[in-house]
């Protein structure tokens, strides 16, 4: 059996039905005080905008916010999405936080909008249309540069390449940063992200060698039934993806139970949950090892879009639990 890896967290800040975005705001420290309570090596933050089930947290504000209320735990993006900031702000914001808490903070960066409404992103840019590779590769690079050269106001934020194809790990591998893979969202892609990123690293001032974090959707609960049960709402988030509706709220389990699902969404989400963590303690931590084994990976970063903060903790600590029992 081979070791598990540490492990961290992806915060997507989903916004329950029923309540309001503020609520879920509200929920942020908690949720990082209780990982680092628990032993998580770090929590990140993603970037979303104008979506009913995803709260519009800015990563650089949540990621301000909970280092201030926890002490020990990484926090930072999951990441910031180059194309929609200037270069400077993004060096500056994050600069500033690895001043204030040092050797916690991390820069996690994607080209993703955050969003499929094309007046929100184009809104996000000043009315620039998509981002080429080459204005992306110019943004990262002119980040990174701006962090060393003209922000470096001490400890400088750990910088990492959020990518779910080759050519996102081509990026990564290229500037010789570490990489989180997005298993939780392209799957299918994994192996073919990671082999292009270990043949194509050259090392850099920031790693000296290919180092891969590996994000996967993750619930654990008592039973499998029970995670399945709290899974659901995610699962009609999922199919509504896959008509190109994205914009569903966030629906509760039991309305989720209800939904009416046609056979080839059962078929596509039975295929996308196979790929992933999703079951009681045994399963799951099986599943992650499987995983870590399958992938080489040097961390795990677990998300888990369930409809409650507690059940959200609580799939966190049965994971520790059945770790530390086992």
């Amino acid at each position: 059996m081979i070791d598990m890896p540490p492990l961290s967290a992806l915060e997507v800040a989903m916004v329950q039905t029923g309540t309001r975005a503020v609520d879920t705001l509200r929920d942020t420290a908690e949720f990082a005080q209780e990982l680092e309570r628990l032993g998580y090596h770090r929590v990140w933050y993603a970037e979303h905008h104008h979506s009913p089930a995803i709260g519009a947290f800015p990563p650089v504000v949540l990621t301000a916010h909970a280092a201030a209320s926890t002490s020990v735990i990484r926090l930072g993006s999951g990441g910031v999405l180059a194309p929609n900031h200037a270069p400077l702000t993004v060096a500056e914001q994050f600069g500033t936080l690895a001043a204030l808490h040092a050797d916690r903070i991390d820069l996690g960066l994607g080209r993703g909008p955050g969003t499929f409404d094309e007046a929100t992103a184009r809104a996000l840019r000043r009315g620039a249309g998509p981002t080429t590779d080459a204005e992306y590769r110019d943004d990262v690079a002119e980040i990174l540069a701006y962090l060393t050269d003209e922000v470096a106001l001490g400890p400088l934020p750990e910088p990492w390449l959020l990518a779910s194809s080759p050519a996102g790990a081509g990026l990564a591998a290229g500037l010789g940063l570490p990489v989180a893979v997005a298993h939780h969202i392209r799957p299918d892609n994994t192996r073919a992200v990671l082999e292009h990123y270990r043949s194509a690293f050259q090392p850099s001032r920031w790693c000296a060698q290919p180092h891969v974090l590996l994000c996967v959707e993750t619930v654990c609960a008592p039973t499998e039934e029970e995670a399945q049960r709290r899974g659901g709402p995610m699962n009609v988030v999922k199919a509504g993806l896959l008509k190109g509706v994205s914009d569903l709220p966030f629906p509760t389990p039991a309305e989720a139970a209800a939904h009416s699902f046609t056979a080839e969404e059962r078929r596509a989400l039975a295929a996308f949950r196979a790929q992933q963590a999703v079951g009681a303690p045994a399963a799951v931590v099986g599943r992650l090892r499987e995983l870590a084994d399958e992938t080489g990976a040097d961390e795990l970063m677990l998300t888990t879009p369930v409809h409650d903060i507690r059940d959200r903790v609580a799939s966190y600590a049965l994971i520790r639990e059945h770790l530390s029992a086992g």
